[in-house]
């Protein structure tokens, strides 16, 4: 239903006048107006991702029960794959060769700096029954809607490059470089069409799926980890004190990494969409208020998970390769009998290592079970986020689209715009070289978090959309300052990345690249701003409401099901 057939329906309609009911059980809902196209619709229903809902058991007398927590469980998992994907594996190996112990606390502060964000979009999906691509679609005017989709879509593509290139590493490491890296991207490629649809089997297998993914990434990771046996002492003082001693520009640099690499875009856009798998009525606001309290709880335990694991790797690296020389490691390597021993020169520099080349260092050091057992983390790191990279890809490109096309389609078109360009990078680029374009990737993805964090304050702090669940004075605040702290922090990651291009021609491109990307970010923060209560930046003000800003209408479409068409009046 298109703002003017609502418009007409709200002029015509007796119905869409009505009193709103606001009682215990109930808040600001209402029976939706007869629609002449309703009926149309409901013929032809639109399937998306989950087919299926989970319910939700009954258990009114506890204020906390289990069996409601795992009926809950399975989303925030899925969303926590992004923060074990090989771009955060290989910030963290970076982290421990780098820093040591040293950058372990700024691990700590992103992560739970992700948990709140991811705590906005989940209660976004919860509260209003569609998805930030959703509600941005339905918001914001068509020129930057289609811009946000672009920038999005630049993000998962970067994401989804390194998640396949990461499975395709992994398996270069299993068969001792009999699988080259092409080869390794086409299977990649192949195996998550397959994956992808599994949940036509039952969702809650698919996500019994992913749960066994990350079981492998902590058992893979957990062996490196009780193998080097890192100074327990040193482990924990690096990740609760606030400090690093003897640090210079390069550990600072990885810092701001790995910010950029734990706070993903795309995963914000994801985690709204996959609250929507189980059954809540939103017309009780008991309910709507419960889910929110377990999906929160069930996202803080799997983020949980995926700190540890992040800190393994930190750790592994931290213990054995911090202050190591390329020649340290050359000798060892030789000594091992290891055939990779070339890529590490014989010079005093410090050790510089990413996904592949740490795999070689661990099986020099420790093994060569050491390598395979890491390849084999890689690989269930890769396969799993580049599964839900495509989810992430599908539910933006259908939200700001408008989409209706059929689930192959879908999944045939989100996963073929990444498949070139990384084929082209496999082909081209050689596997033992490929940190230069990960760096490239970090700073797109940085880029782009603007065009996440800052629709997301906005929609939860307007009481039109989110009603009694928008967020209060505390949360504007607290997100407003966290979204500026964060997309500051990766702008200069940015900046001293293209200042390391040392070239003219480079940085004027990037000065008028810079010009429209900030002129766009502007305008997304002059409507967050309004959003969060500041009117008198609003053109209405000034008479007369512009197209320039946020729709004028406050009614927004809350589906119950992912087909449905009520309208709900906020």
């Amino acid at each position: 239903m298109t703002e003017q057939e609502a418009d007409v329906l709200e002029e015509e309609s007796p119905q869409a006048n009505g009193d709103i009911q606001n009682t215990q059980g109930q808040y600001r809902s209402i029976s939706p107006p007869a629609s002449p196209v309703a009926g149309t619709l409901d013929d032809e229903q639109f399937s998306t991702y989950f087919e299926e809902k989970i319910p939700i058991p009954d258990d009114v007398t506890k204020i906390f029960s289990f069996r409601k927590l795992w009926a809950f469980t399975g989303p925030g998992f899925l969303m926590s794959i992004a923060y074990l994907d090989p771009g955060n594996i290989e910030s963290d190996l970076q982290s421990g060769a780098k820093a040591g112990f040293k950058l372990l606390w700024v691990l700590l502060v992103a992560t739970i700096i992700g948990l709140l964000l991811q705590r906005l979009g989940a209660r976004l999906g919860v509260v209003t029954g569609m998805h930030l691509a959703e509600v941005c679609h339905r918001q914001y005017p068509a020129v930057p809607r289609i811009i946000l989709w672009f920038m999005v879509e630049l993000a998962i593509i970067g994401s989804d490059m390194q998640e396949v290139i990461g499975c395709a590493i992994a398996f270069n490491l299993l068969s001792v470089g009999r699988i080259p890296l092409w080869g390794g991207v086409l299977i990649t490629i192949t195996d998550t069409f397959v994956f992808l649809f599994l949940d036509k089997y039952g969702l809650r297998k698919l996500e019994l799926f992913f749960g066994f993914l990350i079981t492998i990434m902590a058992i893979s990771f957990g062996y490196e980890y009780v193998k080097v046996g890192p100074d327990q002492g040193e482990l924990l003082k690096g990740m609760f004190l606030p400090y690093c001693q003897g640090c210079g520009t390069p550990q600072m640099e990885q810092a701001v990494g790995i910010v950029g690499a734990v706070i993903m875009p795309h995963n914000i856009y994801l985690h709204s969409a996959l609250v929507k798998s189980r059954q809540i009525d939103r017309g009780n606001k008991k309910e709507v208020k419960e889910a929110n309290k377990y999906y929160f709880i069930e996202s803080t335990i799997a983020l949980f998970v995926s700190f540890l694991i992040n800190v393994f790797v930190v750790a592994v690296f931290a213990e054995a390769f911090y202050k190591k020389t390329n020649k340290e490691v050359n000798l060892q390597c030789n000594a091992s009998g290891s055939p990779h021993t070339e890529l590490f020169p014989m010079d005093d520099n410090p050790l510089e290592v990413d996904i592949y080349k740490g795999g070689v260092v661990l099986g020099c050091f420790f093994g060569s079970a050491a390598l395979y057992i890491w390849a084999v983390g890689i690989l269930a790191a890769g396969q799993s986020s580049t599964m839900t990279g495509t989810y992430s890809g599908q539910f933006v490109m259908e939200g700001f689209l408008n989409l209706r096309w059929s689930r192959f389609a879908r999944v045939l078109l989100t996963r073929s715009i990444a498949i070139f360009p990384t084929l082209l990078v496999a082909i081209f680029q050689d596997v033992q070289h490929m940190t230069g374009m990960n760096d490239f990737l970090n700073v797109l993805q940085s880029l782009q978090l603007p065009f996440a964090l800052i629709p997301i304050l906005t929609f939860t702090s307007m009481t039109s959309i989110m009603d009694d669940f928008a967020n209060g004075l505390f949360w504007k605040i607290g997100g407003g300052v966290v979204v500026l702290m964060v997309c500051a922090i990766n702008m200069y990651f940015v900046v001293v990345y293209v200042q390391s291009l040392d070239s003219v021609a480079l940085y004027v491109l990037a000065a008028f690249l810079c010009i429209a990307y900030l002129c766009f970010v502007c305008y997304l923060a002059w409507q967050c701003l309004i959003a969060l209560g500041i009117s008198c930046l609003d053109v209405s003000c000034l008479g007369g409401r512009m197209r320039m800003g946020l729709t004028g209408h406050t009614d927004i479409y809350l589906l119950n099901d992912m087909d449905s068409t009520t309208l709900v009046e906020r």
